[in-house]
């Protein structure tokens, strides 16, 4: 496998993990609340995984109701 095939896949698989946590903790507060410990985990892989700027377009997004995601479980 080439580098460069390499680095896109690197780059989609964080890219995915990402975008599930994002995703996973709003799941998770929505159906247990914002107090529920485990919720924090999903909370604090997307802040280490999620770039700033995809984190505040999905916020605006997802307040807007224009997110794609279903957010609830």
């Amino acid at each position: 496998m080439s580098e460069s095939a390499d680095v896109k896949l690197t780059t989609a698989g964080f890219d995915a993990r990402c975008w599930q946590n994002y995703v996973d903790y709003f799941k998770c507060i929505n159906a247990r609340g914002e107090d529920f410990a485990p919720c924090k985990q999903f909370y604090r892989a997307y802040h280490s995984l999620c770039p700033n700027e995809w984190i505040e377009k999905w916020d605006t997004q997802r307040e807007e109701g224009t997110n794609p995601s279903n957010f609830e479980v």
